[in-house]
């Protein structure tokens, strides 16, 4: 069983931890061009358990990004990481980093770092792809990967720059995705637009479902559902899932330097 928690969560803002794809028409996740970020963006998340029909914010994720050299070549470097706030350290400290340097050109990953440190489990993993041979260099050993591969932070990104417009509801989309030694055949289905209200304000809203492997944290099965802005930055705004004891939520509460005007905000609270 694999241990999704805190920042884990964060990896279905865009994706998730979706099993075995079935046909779709997703083109594989390859050939996408970056049109909806720029290297100086930041965004933050909320995080908000449930029992019993109460939420309670437990902590916050950041997401940012910048341009670097990478093996003499441009890359994206984006950085994850996610806390619980300090009253909630007692019963679950969270301080979690996830790392991933993409090349500005392909949007394919060459390195992917992941810092865990979750109550008293602890994790470091370093995973180096070898695009030349297909291969994913790990701490543990080399594994064979597809030409086309995400891990799970880089997958958050290329996801964002998906032409949803080209889709129908219920088409899946399809990719393929490492971590932890595996390599993953996802999926996410698109379920069409709609109007949602968050922390930050209401907007105008892209709507779809990934299919979740069930474990410590989610239940399996197309139960996670997620909401990104309806224009071209497709900023994710809202999460929302049950999980093993409650449900969480998760919402956007701040950004800078987005690459293009928010144009799907239609009211702020």
């Amino acid at each position: 069983m694999k241990r999704f928690r805190f920042l884990g969560l964060f990896a279905l803002i865009g994706i998730s931890f979706p099993i075995q794809a079935g046909s779709g028409s997703g083109n594989g996740f390859c050939d996408i061009k970056n049109t909806a970020f720029q290297a100086s963006e930041t965004l933050t998340y909320k995080v908000f358990y449930t029992v019993v029909g109460a939420y309670f914010g437990a902590g916050e994720a950041t997401f940012s990004s910048k341009i670097e050299r990478l093996n003499n070549k441009p890359v994206y470097h984006i950085i994850g990481e996610g806390k619980t706030y300090s009253f909630y350290d007692g019963i679950f400290k969270v301080r979690d980093k996830y790392e991933t340097y993409v090349d500005t050109a392909t949007f394919q990953p060459y390195r992917f770092v992941r810092n865990v440190n979750e109550g008293t489990y602890k994790k470091y993993e370093q995973v180096e792809f070898n695009k030349t041979t297909n291969a994913a260099v790990t701490n543990d050993g080399v594994y064979k990967v597809p030409e086309c591969v995400q891990d799970v932070l880089s997958a958050i990104y290329y996801a964002r720059n998906i032409e949803w417009d080209k889709y129908k509801t219920g088409d899946k989309i399809t990719f393929s995705l490492f971590l932890d030694k595996e390599v993953f055949e996802m999926y996410i289905r698109y379920l069409g637009k709609e109007t949602v209200k968050t922390k930050y304000g209401k907007f105008r809203a892209i709507k779809f479902k990934p299919l979740l492997i069930k474990g410590t944290i989610f239940e399996g099965g197309e139960k996670m559902t997620v909401w990104v802005s309806d224009d071209k930055n497709h900023i994710p705004l809202r999460v929302e899932s049950p999980i093993s004891v409650g449900s969480v939520k998760v919402d956007m509460i701040s950004y800078r330097n987005l690459r293009h005007t928010l144009s799907s905000l239609i009211d702020v609270r």
